[in-house]
């Protein structure tokens, strides 16, 4: 087996299944022998018994479906696929995300001529197709945790010293040596992970990838960053001004330092305190502002979604038969030479006739909100909504 995909998921049925469409295609061109693990986290939308039927087992025999009673959180979850996955190489792979036909192939390759890898990342875009600069990050040691915190990361994004965390004075588009690989996409040897041990189940959420990322440095392994594109819908999360988060995170960085900077974790506990106290007061402030705008503004849901859909002629029709269905707007053309119309919020592409990669380069030349659709399941996928 030449490498085990292990995808959690939590909520997000449509998602997961363009993930897993991505992977399909992916392996299919790749010609690899790939085996999937899809650990669902007790999932209130129904997703078990989606994928049950958008994947059947007779046609998907390499689909393994792990259906938790509870959710176990992120470490745990992956751990459970990891005991029983075959692959020399394992991909943690998030499902909100869509991989390209070269995607398994690039990083595989990458893999073969490294004897010494831990993990390998990618070259992560949000859903308009900006780089996310979660996809290289540096090990936030007290000083890079310092500047992360005290916002001098931002403030010097190019500096080799104060803007380790994200490690942006690296080119995006050449192949580096980093030190933390995000965990929406770890590519990791399987050898690496007998050796390290999975992720540490004390994450519940967030820091697991940091800590194995760490633990193979330490073990003498090396992560890398390649730049072969993904999307990765919720690299720029809406949920990272919550409180539920900025706690969540900030804690996860405490186990961190607890665990691997002993001496230094008392002096950083109070600053990190401090700095979950500031996020939270402005995460309440930000909601109110957002209930007071919809309380004085009409509800933005009510007015029509701006869709340009890019796909053959033949489905024209059947988008437009959708429009009032959906509360869309859509304007349908055949050719991507064609730009979108003024106000347009979504461009959605055909699935069935562009390669995720095609689609991939695409959103690069054209900063919309990334949708697509799939003629044979009706649906069009954008983040924070499905039409079907």
């Amino acid at each position: 087996m030449d490498i085990s995909i292990i995808i959690v998921s939590y909520n997000v049925r449509y998602f997961l299944r363009q993930c897993l469409e991505s992977v399909w295609y992916s392996v299919r061109k790749s010609g690899l022998d790939v085996e999937v693990f899809v650990v669902d986290n007790d999932s209130s939308d129904h997703s078990v018994g989606y994928l049950r039927a958008s994947f059947p087992p007779h046609r998907f025999p390499r689909l393994h479906l792990i259906a938790n009673t509870q959710n176990v959180g992120f470490g745990r979850a992956n751990n459970q696929a990891l005991r029983r996955a075959k692959g020399r190489y394992i991909l943690f792979l998030n499902p909100d995300t869509i991989i390209t036909e070269d995607t398994l192939s690039e990083c595989f390759r990458f893999a073969e001529s490294h004897d010494d890898l831990g993990a390998l990342g990618v070259k992560m875009l949000s859903s308009h197709g900006t780089f996310s600069f979660e996809s290289r990050r540096g090990l936030p040691t007290p000083w890079v945790a310092f500047c992360k915190m005290s916002g001098l990361c931002s403030l010097f994004p190019k500096s080799r010293r104060l803007g380790q965390y994200y490690m942006r004075y690296l080119d995006e588009n050449h192949p580096a040596e980093i030190e933390i690989v995000s965990g929406a996409f770890m590519f990791c040897s399987h050898k690496a992970l007998q050796t390290t041990g999975g992720f540490d189940e004390q994450f519940f959420m967030y820091g697991e990838d940091i800590d194995l990322s760490y633990r193979f440095l330490q073990a003498g392994y090396r992560n890398w960053y390649i730049p072969s594109p993904i999307i990765h819908y919720k690299g720029e999360s809406t949920y990272k001004g919550s409180y539920r988060y900025v706690h969540t995170f900030y804690k996860a960085m405490l186990i961190f330092f607890r665990k691997h900077f002993r001496r230094t974790s008392l002096f950083l506990s109070l600053p990190i305190q401090g700095a979950i106290f500031v996020q939270a007061i402005m995460a309440l402030l930000k909601q109110k502002m957002r209930n007071m705008a919809d309380y004085l503004l009409p509800d933005p849901d009510a007015a029509p979604v701006r869709i340009c859909y890019y796909g053959p002629a033949d489905t024209h029709s059947l988008l437009a038969e959708k429009s009032d269905v959906w509360n869309a707007d859509i304007t349908c053309l055949e050719d991507t030479t064609t730009p979108p119309p003024m106000g347009t919020q979504v461009v959605a592409y055909d699935t069935e006739t562009y390669s995720y990669g095609d689609i991939i380069s695409e959103l690069q030349q054209k900063p919309f909100e990334l949708g697509t659709y799939t003629p044979s399941r009706h649906s069009i996928i954008f983040c924070g909504r499905t039409c079907h």
